[in-house]
């Protein structure tokens, strides 16, 4: 069976990105999954980082089956009552005064509509976003995403610019070390202010820079973006794909910072594995871009199903206190990975928040060149060994493993994991040092 399905994959499928793990796969539970051998393998990607309350979640099966009986999809004129109750939720949780919410399917879909409603408002078409970024692989989106390929594609969307990402471990002006003090930012506003043609619109920004590296900027950064977005009369959108709903111990991390964007899009740790994103704003650009003729008008806007489970995700991190069991698990996690580094001199920089965690491999701490061949190589044997692990590996940006497992992981899959990842370390390196 597994043979036949993977000769199927392997001649009918098309390929999109990376390397496909070996197996098909067949079943997911909490922070595990099963191929068609039955073999178990500890998911700490979360799937994507989607299924932060963990794979199949009963209150998710059964948010499902429930909708299955009442509505899946609708007319997009019609507002289901899944749809209403999560726009007045949405608004209970997230800074005032983001109260208005438009639910679509995907990451990309959300900010393309919160790039598209940010350019109707200020009558502006220029873009700013983050090196490292990921906001999604459609038009705008896909031009305001610096954090891997962008060749061989053509022309992006008009009027992007890249701001130096915030990373003190690899400065990208090459000024920092281990300590980020806004250069960069001041550096990226001004070479904008320099090519701008006077239409500035929006800044998109992940509060904490994922796909990048997982590089949190330092205490300050933010405010003085929002300063900045301020002064030019530009929208500031937040993209807490990963961010949100718990992850790093807080309904958002625009709570946690401090700082509240003009627009908020949200999309994985909602759907908690079923597609649903959101853009969420105030009333007053809500009603502003409404009066101008604000469409993002799909075949799926505002669908039942998929609202439904944001439902059960809420009620699920609200009831479980999952917020600060991510803290809770995210400090057990980390104090783990520090005394694997003790041991392994590979590793060197360990950062993060809550259950959403970087961790550079290196070919030495001094000189902190990227040991991508390390990275590609552990990575592969700890799936051979029973762990899913991401690796990011950009010559520019380091070899980093971005670690997100559930929050609902446990104690045990967590010592699980790192007995795992001390194994493929030391096999890895014996490997290398022999000349393989």
């Amino acid at each position: 069976m597994t043979d036949r399905l993977e000769a199927f994959a392997k001649k009918y499928l098309i390929r999109y990105g990376g390397d496909s793990l070996k197996g098909i796969f067949v079943r997911a539970q909490g922070a595990r999954v099963w191929d068609t051998d039955g073999r178990e393998v500890l998911d700490f990607t979360s799937g994507q980082m989607c299924a932060t309350i963990g794979h199949n979640h009963p209150a998710i099966v059964e948010a499902i089956r429930h909708s299955t009986e009442r509505a899946i999809h609708l007319f997009s004129g019609m507002i289901p009552d899944s749809v209403s109750e999560l726009a007045h939720r949405l608004a209970g949780i997230l800074p005032s005064p983001l109260t208005r919410s438009l639910f679509v399917n995907t990451g990309s879909e959300s900010n393309e509509a919160a790039i598209r409603m940010a350019k109707l408002v200020t009558d502006g078409f220029e873009v700013l976003a983050l090196g490292g970024s990921w906001h999604g692989v459609t038009g705008a989106s896909s031009a305001a995403s610096f954090a891997s390929d962008r060749h061989g594609y053509g022309p992006t969307m008009p009027g992007v610019f890249v701001l130096p990402e915030p990373n003190a471990y690899r400065c990208p002006v090459e000024h920092c070390t281990r300590q980020c003090d806004h250069t960069c930012l001041r550096v990226g506003l001004r070479m904008f202010d320099m090519q701008s043609v006077g239409a500035p619109a929006a800044v998109i920004a992940e509060p904490i820079i994922s796909a990048g590296g997982v590089i949190v900027p330092p205490d300050g950064y933010f405010a003085e973006l929002r300063q900045a977005c301020d002064d030019r009369g530009m929208k500031l959108i937040f993209d807490e794909a990963q961010t949100a709903f718990g992850r790093i111990g807080a309904w958002s991390a625009a709570e946690k910072i401090g700082v509240t964007p003009d627009i908020m899009t949200v999309s994985k740790t909602l759907g908690g594995g079923i597609p649903l994103a959101g853009v969420v704003t105030s009333d007053e650009i809500e009603d502003k871009a409404h009066s101008r003729g604000f469409n993002f008008y799909t075949s799926h806007v505002a669908d039942p199903m998929p609202a439904a489970v944001g439902l059960a995700v809420i009620d699920v991190i609200d009831k479980e206190n999952l917020r600060q069991r991510a803290l809770e698990q995210g400090d057990y996690l980390r104090r783990q990975l520090e005394i694997l580094a003790q041991r392994h001199e590979a590793i060197d920089d360990i950062r993060g928040d809550g259950l959403l965690i970087g961790v550079e491999l290196v070919k030495d701490r001094d000189s902190r060149e990227p040991h991508h061949e390390l990275g590609a190589l552990t990575t592969s044997r700890c799936f051979e060994l029973g762990l899913s692990m991401n690796i990011r590996r950009r010559p520019e940006r380091g070899s980093v493993w971005r670690i997100a497992p559930p929050i609902t992981v446990t104690r045990n899959e967590i010592d699980r994991a790192i007995a795992i990842l001390d194994q493929a370390l030391s096999e890895s390196v014996d490997h290398l040092a022999r000349g393989h």
